[in-house]
C-alpha cells in the first residue's frame, strides 16, 4: 500500500510530534506538552519516550535482579511508581488519577514477575532486558492519552509493537518496514478524529517477542512513523532549543543551528551528538520529511530544521564537536618500508575484539597509523596490537607506544566544507594561535568534516577557539587587566561603552575577566561587567603580598580563549609577568615602557619568547599614547626604506608644560596642572628628568635594530638634576617652586627671540662614531614642526630616502588616559582581527 493512501489528500497529511523523556518527566513540563498538542494542527500522532529516568532505573531494577538483590529491585520500581504518580497529579485528579495509577500498577505487575524470575535464575538476558524497559514508554503513553482526554482531546494510547515489526536481535533491532506497513494500513484509520500516543523506543519481532530500538529509538520510532504515514514533516520536542553550535557547557555564547542538511545530521550523529543516531535519519532520507528540533521551555523559539537543502548560505559552518573520554594508539614502523602494510591488519584485530574506533590517520603506504579509540578501551586495545603485531616487534620493525590519554576529538562540521579553500587552514591556524597542541588530524570521506585529537586539558579553549574562528559567534577575548589608574580606569569606562559596538561592528566580544591594582586581585572566568569592576574588586580582601602575585592567575587566564594580560602600570618587574605570560600562551598589551626599556639582551630575549610562542606583544602606546608612531615605523622598515632620522616631541606631558611656559604659566603651576589632568607619570619626575621620553626614544631606536641600553641615550632633564632626588610627589612639586623665576625668566627669552621651548628626541641611526640617541630641552624656531604644538600634543618627524625633503610626520594628543587608553583598546582589537583572521 503506499504512504498516500494512509495519509489520504496533502491537505490531510499527517504530523508527527515527538516528546523526550526530560520534557515529560520534568515536574512542570507536562502541562506544556499538553497545550503543544492541543493547539497543533489534525491529523497529529504524538511518539513519547518514557517518563524522565524511568528506563535508567528499570535498567538497574533488572541489574539487581539478576544480582539477586530483591530490596534494590524493588528500590527501583518504587521510583518508577513515584515518578509515575508524581507527574500524573499535576495533570490528573480525581477518578483520572485513580485510574491511572491502576493502569501503573497493571503494566509494572507482569515486571515484576518476569524480575523475580531473574532473581532465581540469576541472569538478565538481553531480549528479558528488552520485555522490562518496554513498560517505561507504554507508562508514559496511557498518562499522556488519558490527560488529553481529560482536557477534552479524544485520544488514544497506542501501543508500537502492534505495528512495528522488527528482526529478533535485542537491544537495537533492525525493523521490516514493509511489514510494518502491512500491520500500520487498518489502524490508522481507526485514529479518525483521535491523537494517537504511541510508545516510542519499542517494537516486536516476527517472532512476536518484545524488541528495543538501542539508542535514541524513540526518535528512530517517529521518523519511522513519519515515514509510513507520509509526513512531510517530524518535529521533535526536547529541552535544548534546537541544534547547537557547540556545547553550551564549554561555549556560552552557543546558539541553535537554524538549518542542517541530513548529511550533516549524520555527522553530528558519527561525531557523538547524542541528539541524534544514523538509523534516525534513514526514514527522514527515504521519505524526504523534514525533522524540526524544538523546544518545550521554549515553544516560540524557531529551533533547528533538518532537511535535504540545509542553510541557504553555504559559507556557514555547522556546529563544533566534542567527543571526550578517548585515547590516542600510535603503530610506528621503524623502517622505510614493511613486507605488509599495517593498515588492514591492525583494523581487523580491533574488529575482532570489539574495539571502537573513532578515527584514525595512516601515513603513506601505512607503514604507521594513529588512531582514537575510546579511553575505556585503551589499555585492551594497546594489547590487541601488541599480540597482533608481535612477530613484526620481534623483528624491531614496528614499536606500539603506550596510549596517550585521554584525548578529544574535536570536529568542525559544514557541509560546503569540501567546496571551498583554506577551511582546514583556519581550523588549524586558530587551535595553533591560542597554543594548542594537535595531536593527529583526521579528515572524513565526505569532506563534511574536519577532526582533530587535542589533549583533554585543551577541550575548552579547542572548542571556543574554532567555534568563534569560524564565525560561529563574536571572536571572544578574555583581558585581565593590571592597573586602575589613570589609563586603566579610563580603559574600564572605554570597555562598558563600546562592548556592543565592538560585537555589532567587529565581531569580537571583549570579555574583562579580572582586575589586580596593587592591593587586590579580582578573577572571575564568567567575567567582570567593565562598569561593575572597580567596586566588585573594592570588596576584595587585600592581599598578604603588595603588589598581589599575579602568576596563579596566569593559570586561569591561560585555559580561556585568546587570553590577553593588559598591563597600564608603570611598575617595574613587569618584564617576568610577560615571559611567564608568554609561556602560558598568553598575549600581552603594554602601556608600560619599563620592560621594553630593559638591557638591550633581556628584552631582546622578551621578545624572542614572544615569537617562539606565538604570542602578540602590542606595545603602540609606550610612545605615542594613541598615536601610530610604532606601527608607522615598522611599516617603514618592512618595505624597506632607510630611517636618516627621527625627531620629535615624544611626550604630551612636557609639551603641555613646554606650551604652558611659552604662555607665561609658571613650572610649578604647569607641572601640578599637567599631573591633575593626568597627563604625567605617577611621579612627574620621571617626565622632568627626561627619563620617560628617553624610554621611548629608546624604544623606537630598537625598532630599527640598534642594540642600544638606556645608559647610551644622552638625557639632559627640563630641570636641574638636584631637584630630582625628591621622592615623595607633592614635596617634588612643592620644590618646582624655587625654579619658577629663572624659567621664567628663561622662557621670556626665548619668547623675544622668536623661539619656542620644547624637549625633543632625536635619533640618528648612521651619525659619525655610530648611532646617538639625545633627549632634552631645545628653543626651536618658527619654522620647526614642533613649533605650532600646542596642549599635551606629541608630534614624531620620520627622516627617510623617502621622505627626506618633506618628513613623514605623526602628530596629535600625545598625553591623558583617554587618548592613552583608546591606545590600548585599539591594540587588544588588532589582537583581536589578527586572531580572529580573514574572512
Amino acid at each position: 500500500m503506499s504512504n498516500a493512501s494512509l495519509h489520504g489528500s496533502e491537505s490531510r497529511a499527517w504530523r508527527v510530534y515527538k516528546f523526550g523523556g526530560s520534557s515529560l518527566g520534568t515536574p512542570g513540563r507536562l502541562p506544556r506538552v499538553l497545550s503543544l498538542i492541543t493547539d497543533a494542527q489534525r491529523p497529529l500522532a504524538v511518539v513519547v519516550s518514557a517518563l524522565g529516568d524511568t528506563t535508567d532505573w528499570l535498567i538497574s531494577a533488572a541489574r539487581a535482579a539478576a544480582s539477586g538483590d530483591t530490596a534494590g529491585t524493588s528500590v527501583e520500581l518504587t521510583r518508577v511508581r513515584n515518578l509515575a504518580r508524581s507527574i500524573a497529579s499535576t495533570v490528573l485528579e480525581g477518578p483520572a488519577l485513580s485510574a491511572h495509577e491502576a493502569t501503573v500498577e497493571q503494566l509494572l505487575a507482569p515486571i515484576e514477575r518476569l524480575l523475580t524470575g531473574v532473581e532465581l535464575t540469576r541472569e538478565c538476558t538481553p531480549a528479558t532486558l528488552d520485555e522490562v524497559m518496554s513498560v517505561g514508554e507504554r507508562i508514559s503513553s496511557e498518562l499522556v492519552a488519558r490527560a488529553l482526554t481529560t482536557r477534552g482531546v479524544p485520544a488514544r494510547a497506542v501501543d508500537a509493537r502492534t505495528f512495528l515489526v522488527t528482526d529478533e536481535t535485542a537491544g537495537s533491532a533492525r525493523v521490516d518496514i514493509d511489514a510494518s506497513r502491512a500491520k500500520l494500513s487498518p489502524l490508522v484509520s481507526g485514529w479518525e478524529g483521535v491523537v494517537p500516543v504511541i510508545t516510542g523506543f519499542i517494537a516486536r519481532s516476527h517472532q512476536g517477542r518484545t524488541t528495543t530500538l538501542g539508542r535514541n529509538g524513540s526518535d528512530y520510532t517517529a521518523t519511522l512513523l513519519s515515514w509510513l504515514l507520509g509526513a512531510p514533516q517530524v518535529t521533535v520536542w526536547t529541552d535544548v532549543p534546537g541544534v547547537m553550535t557547540a556545547d553550551p557547557a564549554l561555549v556560552r555564547d552557543a546558539y541553535p543551528v537554524p538549518r542542517m542538511t541530513y548529511a550533516e545530521a549524520l555527522e553530528l550523529a558519527h561525531f557523538g551528538t547524542r541528539m541524534f543516531h544514523p538509523r534516525t535519519m534513514i526514514p527522514l532520507l527515504e521519505s524526504g520529511a523534514a525533522l524540526h528540533i524544538r523546544s518545550t521551555t521554549e515553544p516560540e523559539a524557531p529551533g533547528t530544521c533538518i532537511d535535504a537543502e540545509g542553510n541557504p548560505d553555504p559559507h556557514r559552518p555547522t556546529s563544533v564537536t566534542s567527543l571526550e573520554r578517548l585515547a590516542l594508539l600510535h603503530v610506528e614502523s621503524l623502517r622505510p618500508t614493511l613486507s605488509e602494510p599495517l593498515g588492514l591488519r591492525v583494523l581487523q584485530a580491533l574488529e575482532a575484539a570489539q574495539v571502537t574506533v573513532w578515527g584514525g590517520t595512516l601515513s603513506a603506504q601505512a607503514p604507521s597509523i594513529s588512531l582514537v579509540v575510546p579511553q575505556a578501551q585503551a589499555q585492551r586495545a594497546h594489547a590487541v596490537l601488541e599480540a597482533a603485531l608481535r612477530g613484526e616487534r620481534d623483528r624491531h620493525e614496528v614499536r606500539v607506544p603506550p596510549p596517550h590519554a585521554p584525548v578529544t576529538l574535536v570536529t568542525l562540521v559544514a557541509e560546503s566544507m569540501g567546496h571551498r579553500p583554506n577551511v582546514a587552514g583556519r581550523f588549524f591556524h586558530a587551535l595553533g594561535n591560542v597554543g594548542v597542541n594537535v595531536r593527529a588530524i583526521l579528515q572524513g570521506a565526505s569532506s563534511r568534516s574536519v577532526s582533530c585529537a587535542v589533549d583533554a586539558e585543551d577541550t575548552a579553549v579547542a572548542v571556543r577557539t574554532v567555534h568563534s574562528a569560524f564565525n560561529l559567534n563574536e571572536t571572544e577575548i578574555n583581558v585581565l587587566l593590571v592597573g586602575k589608574g589613570t589609563v586603566g580606569g579610563r580603559l574600564l569606562v572605554q570597555l562598558a561603552q563600546n562592548a556592543k559596538a565592538l560585537a555589532a561592528r567587529h565581531g569580537v566580544a571583549l570579555r574583562l575577566v579580572g582586575l589586580v591594582d596593587s592591593r587586590r586581585a579580582l578573577f572571575d572566568p564568567a567575567g567582570v561587567p567593565p562598569a561593575e569592576a572597580l567596586a566588585r574588586l573594592a570588596k576584595v580582601s587585600p592581599s598578604h603580598e603588595s603588589p598581589p602575585d599575579v602568576g596563579p592567575l596566569l593559570e586561569r587566564l591561560s585555559r580561556l580563549s585568546v587570553p590577553v594580560l593588559v598591563d597600564c602600570t608603570a611598575a617595574d618587574g613587569m618584564d617576568v609577568l610577560y615571559a611567564e605570560a608568554f609561556r602560558r600562551g598568553i598575549h600581552v598589551v603594554a602601556a608600560n615602557k619599563k620592560p621594553l626599556a630593559r638591557p638591550w639582551k633581556e628584552s631582546a630575549a622578551l621578545h624572542t619568547l614572544s615569537r617562539e610562542q606565538f604570542r602578540a606583544w602590542h606595545y603602540e602606546t609606550t610612545v605615542g599614547a594613541s598615536l601610530p608612531v610604532i606601527e608607522t615605523l615598522k611599516n617603514l622598515v618592512r618595505t624597506g626604506d632607510r630611517v636618516e632620522r627621527i625627531e620629535g616631541c615624544f611626550s604630551g606631558s612636557l609639551g603641555y608644560v613646554c606650551h604652558a611656559l611659552m604662555d607665561g604659566v609658571p613650572l610649578s603651576q604647569a607641572v601640578r596642572t599637567a599631573r591633575a589632568n593626568g597627563y604625567t607619570e605617577p611621579h612627574p619626575r620621571d617626565d622632568l628628568s627626561g627619563l620617560d621620553v628617553a624610554r621611548k626614544a629608546l624604544i623606537l631606536a630598537r625598532e630599527l635594530g640598534l642594540e642600544l641600553d638606556l645608559e647610551d641615550v644622552t638625557v639632559e632633564p627640563l630641570v636641574p638634576r638636584e631637584h630630582l632626588d625628591v621622592d615623595e610627589p607633592e614635596a617634588f612639586l612643592r620644590s618646582l617652586t624655587s625654579l619658577d623665576p629663572d624659567v621664567s625668566a628663561q622662557v621670556a627669552r626665548y619668547r623675544s627671540a622668536g623661539r619656542s621651548l620644547r624637549y625633543l628626541a632625536q635619533i640618528l641611526p648612521h651619525a659619525p662614531g655610530g648611532p646617538r640617541v639625545k633627549v632634552g630641552p631645545v628653543a626651536v624656531d618658527a619654522a620647526h614642526p614642533a613649533t605650532g604644538l600646542k596642549g599635551a600634543e606629541a608630534m614624531v618627524s620620520f627622516f627617510t630616502e623617502r621622505y627626506r625633503e618633506y618628513p613623514l610626520i605623526v602628530r596629535g594628543a600625545g598625553a591623558g588616559g583617554d587618548v592613552t587608553a583608546a591606545g590600548v583598546l585599539a591594540d587588544i582589537l588588532r589582537l583581536a582581527q589578527n586572531v580572529r583572521g580573514r574572512r
